[in-house]
C-alpha cells in the first residue's frame, strides 16, 4: 500500500526545516541497510542485529528489543522502502504532536512492546528459531497515534484510492488479525499488532503512561481505604479482627471469665459459651 496526502505539508517549513527524529530514525535504517549490502555476507550485520526467537533464555542478548527495528531484509529493498516511507508520511505529524524527545522515546518503547509481543506469540505458538527484523511495528504504533490525532485525514491507498485514516487502520488491524489467526507466514503480525495497541493506549492516555498508574494507584487506596471499615469472617479462620473488635473482644472474655470465676461455668448463656469458643479457637490457630 501506498500512501500520499497532501495535508501531511500543510504547515509552511520547507523541505526538512530541522534534524527531526524521524530524520534520524529513516537515515538509521537506511545506513544499517547499505552497510549490511557493502558488507557483502563478510560481517552478517542485518542478522546481528535481528531479535532470535529463542532470546528469553539469553536475556543478556535483550539489546534485541532495539536493535531488531534498524535491521531490514537484505535481499530486496521494498521492505525498507515501504516502513520508511509509512514513517515519513504519519511520524512527522505525530512528532509534531509529541515533540522530538517524546516521540523518539514513544516510537523506541513501541519496537520494544512489539518485539515482546512477537516473543509471547512464539511461546504460544512454537517455533524458537524464528528471528524478527523491521520496524514494522514502530511504524504501527506510529500509524495508531496518527489515526487517533487525524481519524478524518484522507489517505491513498495504493496513491489512487482516497479512504479516511480509520478506515486505513481498519483494514490494517483485521488484516494483521487474520494473518496472525492464521500462522503469519513471512510477515511479523502479531509485531504489528502489538505495536498498533500499545500506540493507541498511548494516545489514548494522553501521551503518558504515568496518568494510567496514577488512577490504578488512586483505585488501590481507595479499596483499601474502604477495605478498613469492612469486617469479613470466616468461621474456619477469625484470627485477623480489625484493632476495636480485638479490643472489645477481650474485654468480653474478660468479664465472662470473671462471671465464671464468681458463679461458676453453669451460669454461661449459650451467646456468652459461643464467644469462649471463638476465642479459644483463635488463639489454636495463632499457634499453628
Amino acid at each position: 500500500m501506498g500512501f500520499q496526502d497532501r495535508g501531511y505539508y500543510r504547515r509552511d517549513e520547507g523541505f526538512a526545516p530541522e534534524w527531526s527524529g524521524v530524520m534520524s530514525i529513516i537515515v538509521a535504517n537506511v545506513a544499517l541497510w547499505v552497510a549490511n549490502l557493502l558488507a557483502a555476507g563478510e560481517f552478517p550485520i542485518t542478522s546481528f542485529l535481528a531479535l532470535k526467537g529463542d532470546m528469553l533464555s539469553r536475556p543478556w542478548e535483550c539489546w534485541q528489543l532495539i536493535s531488531y527495528g534498524f535491521a531490514h531484509d537484505p535481499t530486496s529493498p521494498w521492505h525498507l522502502a515501504f516502513n520508511m516511507l509509512a514513517l515519513w508520511f504519519f511520524g512527522r505529524e505525530v512528532e509534531y504532536v509529541l515533540g522530538r524527545g517524546r516521540f523518539l522515546r514513544f516510537y523506541f518503547s513501541s519496537i520494544v512492546i512489539a518485539g515482546l509481543a512477537w516473543l509471547a506469540s512464539l511461546q504460544v505458538g512454537g517455533g524458537p528459531q524464528a528471528v524478527l527484523i523491521g520496524a514494522s511495528g514502530g511504524v504501527m504504533a506510529v500509524l495508531a497515534v496518527f489515526i487517533w490525532f487525524y481519524p478524518k485525514q484522507t489517505v491513498l491507498i495504493y496513491g489512487v484510492l482516497p479512504v479516511p485514516a480509520w478506515a486505513l487502520g481498519v483494514l490494517y488491524f483485521f488484516s494483521d488479525l487474520r494473518g496472525a489467526a492464521n500462522g503469519g507466514g513471512a510477515v511479523a503480525h502479531v509485531a504489528h499488532l502489538g505495536g498498533a495497541i500499545f500506540g493507541l493506549l498511548y494516545a489514548w492516555q494522553g501521551h503518558n503512561f504515568s496518568s494510567l498508574t496514577e488512577r490504578f494507584g488512586e483505585q488501590v487506596s481507595s479499596w483499601m481505604a474502604a477495605r478498613r471499615g469492612m469486617k469479613i469472617y470466616r468461621e474456619d479462620d477469625d484470627r485477623f479482627l480489625d484493632p476495636e473488635e480485638e479490643v472489645s473482644l477481650q474485654a468480653e472474655v474478660d468479664r465472662i471469665l470473671e462471671k465464671i470465676s464468681r458463679f461458676g461455668e453453669a451460669s454461661l448463656t449459650s451467646k456468652e459459651r459461643d464467644t469462649l469458643t471463638r476465642e479459644s479457637r483463635r488463639i489454636k490457630q495463632r499457634r499453628q
